[in-house]
């Protein structure tokens, strides 16, 4: 017997983290309350035509689709590629088929996993065939070529059988199987008494990485020592990068610009995208957010992209712009990681010293004061499942995280229990933190470099842009940072593993594009994540996923501190649409008025 991609909605999406979902309290980053526009446009309803210009400061992680994984990136990826599935735009915690026919079916045992595509779909030019079950077997094997590295390949698709990271570019993945042009079938390695993790990747397929990829055009920019296919990418969606007759990507300059335009590969109806604009300039470099935020605000077609309007715009857009913003909740929250390689913050002691002394309302007041979210008690947010098996809004209770505005004497109890009689950090070392150069990342990390001052830490601030710092410092584990205090994080897909597995099982540690900033390595709460992975049901894997969230809680990682909403601005002729999933502009549904 089979089930339904309905089964895998069951396993992950245990409680919708959406728009309209409530938690409890007022102010909070569950939707409940606080200042929120309403005037998100129906995504059934535009105007067709016109160009649309987005205000970015940085770029994006990778252009390349097969690597992407942070929010900014599917802004682009979401218009120009047609994955498996994509999360409905209304509601992320259901998927629309994309290119895929229906929803996935699982096998009882959650060991295969089969999907059909829709016939009949092309490439964009220079390529323009017809797309068929064998470009997304690719697309999913490049993930693990040394030459790509996908950041979450192995998370999600690494129990495929054959499957193996950082392997020679053209190995194939015998465990992915096309029996013909339209059928896609994943096997499965076992994990359990038999049982295997079908109905993780089948909610997995709503990622980037299953964009189907043309073997025959890809694997020459592949094989190089790495892959240059973004620079020279083909689309799937009803967008695509400006590119000439070769295939070079001449619309997208790094760190200036990238420009949009019809796939005329596409057909209007082929997905649920309604593709209304006739083209999209992103232009980077807008690192006054206070200039662009007014731009947007007092221009016309325009939107905000990476950056949100400091806070001080913010509170007066509120008062008289206010159908210009879309405060919606991220799904996820931010937190100032602390590299456990790095002494002393390897000693749990110092590591909940440092918590303990965190004024996080000080840190919520840089983006913005209460109304852009809540404090947080622990990492899951608000609306997703676990979340209240891990304490809801209170938290699990641990004393080092419950004063918003700091407790300086708990902190020095523990700095004592770590050896520091003084109660605070005695030693010459010079940290490095390194943060975003725009605010309000900017303003979070010199409030943060003063609260870790005021322990006793001798901090060198190092302020780039957002995209370097993920990209050349925090996620490079051998750049050796000891302190970012502008990371955070959003769900994958809607199942609280894509929250916590990625970001603090040591499993997951990275070379590069690696997303467990703090290094957390905590073999027995690997193994407990591990086991949760095949937990079927519902109750079963909330409670689980509830109590590993107390224990990441209880190493004091990072200073967790705000489930926030994003701040997104448009211009007053523009018919923005948010992707409720990510929680930020769906190009694809965005039009004029």
């Amino acid at each position: 017997m089979r089930r339904s991609f309905q089964w895998t909605i069951i396993l992950g999406v245990l409680l919708a983290l959406t728009f309209g979902v409530a938690a409890c309290g007022g102010d909070d980053d569950s939707g409940g309350g606080g200042e929120q526009s309403s005037n998100q446009g129906s995504p059934a309803e535009g105007k067709r035509g016109g160009k649309l210009t987005a205000l970015w400061a940085s770029d994006v992680d990778f252009i390349d689709p097969g690597i992407a994984y942070y929010q900014v990136s599917n802004i682009v990826h979401r218009a120009t590629q047609s994955p498996l599935y994509l999360p409905k735009i209304d509601d992320g915690s259901t998927n629309d088929p994309i290119l895929a026919e229906s929803d996935p079916d699982v096998s009882e045992d959650g060991c295969t996993v089969t999907v059909k595509i829709k016939p009949g779909l092309k490439f964009s030019p220079p390529v323009n065939r017809e797309i068929t079950s064998k470009d997304v077997k690719y697309a999913i094997e490049r993930g693990f070529f040394n030459s790509v590295n996908n950041g979450y390949a192995g998370a999600y698709f690494g129990d495929i059988k054959g499957a193996k990271v950082a392997v020679e570019p053209g190995t194939k993945i015998p465990g992915i199987k096309t029996p013909d042009d339209q059928t896609i079938e994943f096997d499965l390695k076992p994990k359990d008494q038999g049982k295997c993790a079908g109905g993780v990747l089948a909610g997995a397929l709503a990622m980037l990485i299953t964009a189907p990829v043309p073997e025959e055009y890809a694997k020459k920019f592949d094989a190089e020592k790495v892959s240059t296919y973004g620079e020279n990418q083909v689309a799937s969606g009803p967008y695509m990068i400006e590119n000439n007759a070769s295939g070079k990507a001449i619309g997208y300059e790094a760190g200036r610009q990238i420009h949009l335009v019809r796939n005329p590969s596409w057909k209007d109806g082929q997905d649920p995208r309604p593709a209304y604009l006739d083209e999209v300039q992103i232009n980077e470099g807008n690192d006054d957010s206070t200039v662009m935020a007014r731009k947007v605000l007092e221009g016309q077609s325009m939107i905000n992209g990476d950056t949100p309007p400091p806070p001080a715009v913010l509170r007066t857009a509120l008062q008289n712009q206010k159908d210009q913003i879309q405060l919606v909740p991220s799904g996820g929250g931010r937190w100032i990681a602390l590299n456990m390689k790095v002494e002393p913050f390897n000693d749990i002691n110092v590591r909940r010293a440092i918590s303990a002394g965190a004024d996080r309302e000080a840190l919520r007041l840089t983006r913005g004061g209460a109304a852009i979210g809540d404090i947080a008690t622990h990492y899951l947010p608000p609306g997703m499942a676990g979340f209240e098996e891990a304490g809801g809004l209170k938290g699990p209770g641990f004393d080092f995280q419950s004063n918003p505005k700091a407790d300086l004497n708990l902190a020095a109890e523990y700095f004592k229990k770590a050896g520091y009689a003084s109660g605070k950090y005695e030693g010459d070392k010079e940290f490095l933190m390194v943060a975003d150069n725009v605010e309000p990342g900017s303003k979070t990390a010199q409030v943060a470099k003063e609260q870790f001052e005021q322990l006793g830490f001798k901090v060198r601030l190092r302020q780039v842009t957002h995209e370097a710092m993920y990209t050349k410092f925090c996620n490079v584990p051998k750049a050796a940072v000891a302190i970012c205090p502008n990371v955070g994080w959003l769900k994958d897909f809607a199942d609280p593993q894509t929250y916590l597995d990625p970001t603090f099982n040591g499993e997951n540690i990275l070379p590069s594009n690696n997303s467990n900033w703090s290094q957390l390595d905590d073999k027995a709460l690997n193994a407990e994540m591990d086991k949760a992975k095949l937990l079927t049901d519902p109750a079963e894997r909330a409670k689980a996923w509830g109590e590993i969230d107390k224990k990441i809680t209880e190493q004091a990682p990072a200073i967790n501190w705000i489930w926030d909403k994003t701040e997104n601005i448009e211009s007053s002729n523009v018919n923005g649409v948010i992707d409720q999933d990510n929680a930020l502009w769906a190009l694809a549904y965005t039009s004029l008025k």
